[in-house]
């Protein structure tokens, strides 16, 4: 696990334990509620003021363990989410082997949809079809009704859906590719360090002390943000980051360079030969 992984099961931890305190209070607070109602024989009367108030923080100690089951579903939910989230993040460091993995297991996919289509368009039926069982491919003839203007097992949207999923792969597979070529560059200020982080795909700034508020305003402000389990202020690895650090005073190079300036050319794109 790398620490890119680690980070988000310690996310989902965290978000679970919010959700384990919050069953744990709102079970406490029934038991309190039911446990002071208990007290009470059924069809008593109210008794005066004191009799009323007690009644009424019955009701609190009730509202407030609802309250508290309802935190706890939320969190629940979010750690779930979290969970179950397989979306490949820029940030991980292994972000490109698993869009590569992703991409081939996409173009698989394109391959094998069109082999049976071709399959059912000569034999009327997808049974004996490679690696296909029965079952499925009787399922896939019966699902041609849902698009009876594209009767084969695999519609032009389906297809033309996979093939739009292995160009969007494609396009992140060649934006962080170009990233790590590119090689950016970070730089010194006076009192702390920009660094470009190839590997979680972040333009991070390191302050040896706290920066003052408006510091703070203003990295907010073109787009930075503070993460606390890296000790930085960052946003995406990309030109737009180099020109927004540009234009933070704050973080300027010590020795007067232009932080555009002091970046990798790009290698011009290659045209067509005449």
């Amino acid at each position: 696990m790398n620490d890119y992984e680690e980070r988000k099961q310690a996310r989902i931890d965290r978000l679970q334990e919010k959700a384990d305190r919050a069953r744990a209070e709102s079970q406490s607070l029934f038991k309190q509620s039911t446990d002071m109602a208990s007290a009470i024989p059924f069809g008593q009367p109210v008794h005066g003021p004191a009799d009323r108030r007690y009644r009424e923080k019955i009701g609190r100690k009730m509202d407030q363990s609802i309250a508290a089951s309802e935190k706890a579903e939320y969190y629940e939910r979010r750690a779930q989410a979290a969970e179950n989230n397989t979306a490949i993040s820029s940030d991980d460091p292994e972000a490109l082997a698993k869009l590569k993995e992703k991409l081939e297991d996409l173009q698989i996919s394109q391959t094998r949809m069109k082999q049976i289509n071709a399959y059912y368009k000569k034999n009327g039926t997808c049974r004996g079809f490679h690696g296909l069982s029965d079952e499925l491919a009787d399922k896939l003839v019966a699902d041609i009704q849902y698009h009876p203007w594209d009767k084969r097992p695999f519609s032009s949207y389906a297809l033309a859906n996979n093939n739009q999923n292995i160009n969007a792969v494609k396009k992140r597979i060649a934006q962080l590719t170009a990233v790590k070529e590119l090689g950016y560059q970070g730089w010194e200020f006076d009192g702390g360090k920009v660094v470009a982080n190839a590997d979680m795909n972040r333009l991070q700034i390191f302050f040896d002390a706290i920066p003052d508020e408006e510091v703070r305003k203003e990295l907010k402000g073109w787009g930075f943000k503070w993460a606390r389990n890296v000790g930085a202020w960052q946003r995406q690895l990309t030109d737009n980051a180099i020109y927004a650090a540009r234009r933070i005073q704050a973080i300027q190079p010590s020795d007067g360079s232009d932080p555009i300036k002091i970046q990798p050319k790009r290698r011009p794109k290659s045209g067509p030969q005449r």
